[in-house]
């Protein structure tokens, strides 16, 4: 019996972990200013497209610069995102819907406010779109930054066939 709810245990922590978001790894670490004030590059490998790399940027307050403004929770919206092939594309089980799907998630404050990817596939311009924008629970931001992926011509393998 505890063998049995043991590995019932470990398989649904693997379902859990195969669905989540994207992890990224700081590649890049720029510092702009004498407070310690960093602009952080971040690759994210889209969990469901192999062969895509998308390098998030994202500016990262100091301590210093913490006390000296308040605001002592929260980093801002700021962010860009770029977006490449970096091998051959195989694409999985991805969501076609017009609101895509969440790719990657990282929070800029302390509770409410989130850096987010979002991948969108433009089915007319057979082309993957990534949106990185900032969530928060009161207020939504318009910052945002968006990079596009073209498929045309490409040889692309679709894990369930090309959607049409």
């Amino acid at each position: 019996m505890l063998r049995a709810f043991r590995a019932a245990f470990l398989a649904s922590l693997a379902l859990a972990a195969a669905t989540l978001p994207a992890r990224a790894q700081t590649v890049g670490e720029v510092g702009v200013d004498w407070l310690g004030n960093d602009i952080m590059i971040d690759a994210v490998s889209d969990p469901k497209i192999k062969g895509v790399t998308c390098h998030v940027t994202y500016f990262d307050r100091s301590v210093i610069d913490r006390l000296k403004n308040g605001n002592w929770f929260e980093d801002p919206s700021n962010n860009s995102i770029s977006c490449r092939q970096t091998g051959p594309i195989e694409v999985g089980d991805i969501d076609l819907s017009k609101g895509g799907e969440e790719v990657f998630r990282a929070g800029l404050s302390l509770v409410w406010k989130n850096l987010l990817v979002t991948r969108i596939y433009d089915r007319k311009n057979d082309t993957l779109i990534y949106l990185a924008h900032s969530r928060e629970l009161t207020d939504g931001s318009a910052k945002m930054s968006i990079t596009t992926i073209p498929l045309y011509g490409q040889t692309v393998t679709w894990q369930s066939g090309k959607p049409q």
